[in-house]
């Protein structure tokens, strides 16, 4: 007997990972909304079109929305990750998943983009000059300008991610990447700090990066912040800039410096045969061109990078 929604979703809600939860749990919802009665097996295509336009129609308006093309990829991959576990557990055939048959709609280039030397320098600044907590602020805004790493990525480090000695941090990011990236000696110093004056060793997970009341940092930090800096910046608030816009900064630099293979090990990028060809698994980068590229750009020496 083929499971309906509302019996199988919970299931695979089970098996996934939290950020899978995460980005894909409002639309099981809705799909548990509209479909929560129905079999696996009989959806078609069409109404799986149907389902992402309802979802397109009923989106929160944003001001950087872009036609709600998001809604409709995210719809509709939940819906894919779903059948997948379904084809996987011996429930329906591949040639029963709807789904895979629907396009995905062609993404728009991004218009997120890097960032000059002065619009960093006034984000540094009135981070830490403002807010309820400047000082972790200002350390957020280090962190992802050195290391470009994501915002998932620092909110899981924890302090047995910090190798002191040789100024690496351990980053785990999404798709289950896993990846050394160096740091500065300051920063290093600023995170092992801040671990010890918030009580992340003696926390259960050891999270480092905490609120003064020393429960661990969230994604609404991120939130709080950028809405804060759009206050006084204008310019954030006008363009929607966000903390990945680090990334491109960090990374746009390193490109332009030290070259695209440097700044695709610096993203922390895959050596996947996509895009960059399967040149790029023979000339990737490691971890001394890394080092060199971030003592460049903060201005430290750095225990990896090669002596000049």
């Amino acid at each position: 007997m083929v499971p309906t929604f509302a019996e199988y979703v919970p299931v695979v809600e089970q098996a996934v990972s939290a950020g899978t939860r995460r980005v894909y749990g409002s639309y099981w919802k809705r799909v548990l909304e509209f479909w929560g009665s129905r079999r696996l097996d009989e959806p078609t295509a069409s109404e799986v079109k149907h389902l992402a336009e309802r979802v397109r129609a009923q989106r929160v308006l944003r001001r950087n929305a872009r036609g709600g093309r998001s809604a409709v990829e995210h719809c509709i991959a939940a819906l894919r990750c779903v059948y997948r576990h379904a084809v996987a557990d011996g429930i329906v055939s591949e040639s029963q998943d709807p789904a895979r048959r629907v396009a995905m709609p062609r993404r728009l280039p991004s218009t997120r983009r890097g960032l000059g030397e002065q619009p960093v320098a006034e984000v540094n600044r009135v981070a830490a000059a403002t807010g309820n907590d400047p000082a972790l602020d200002a350390l957020l805004v280090r962190l992802h300008t050195e290391t470009a790493c994501r915002r998932g990525g620092a909110l899981a480090l924890t302090v047995r991610d910090l190798d002191t000695d040789q100024c690496l941090i351990l980053l785990r990011e999404k798709n289950d990447a896993v990846r050394w990236q160096p740091v500065s000696p300051t920063l290093m110093r600023y995170l092992r700090e801040h671990a010890d004056q918030r009580g992340a060793h003696a926390s259960g997970d050891g999270r480092v990066l905490r609120y003064r009341n020393r429960s661990p940092l969230t994604h609404r930090r991120y939130d709080h912040l950028w809405h804060r800096l759009g206050r006084h910046l204008s310019w954030v608030a006008t363009q929607q800039v966000s903390t990945h816009w680090l990334r491109h900064t960090t990374l746009t630099w390193v490109e332009r410096h030290f070259g695209y293979a440097v700044a695709r090990a610096y993203a922390g990028h895959t050596d996947s045969a996509g895009e960059s060809g399967v040149t790029a698994t023979y000339v990737r980068a490691g971890l001394p061109e890394i080092a060199a590229a971030l003592a460049a750009l903060t201005s430290e020496e750095h225990p990896l990078a090669p002596a000049d």
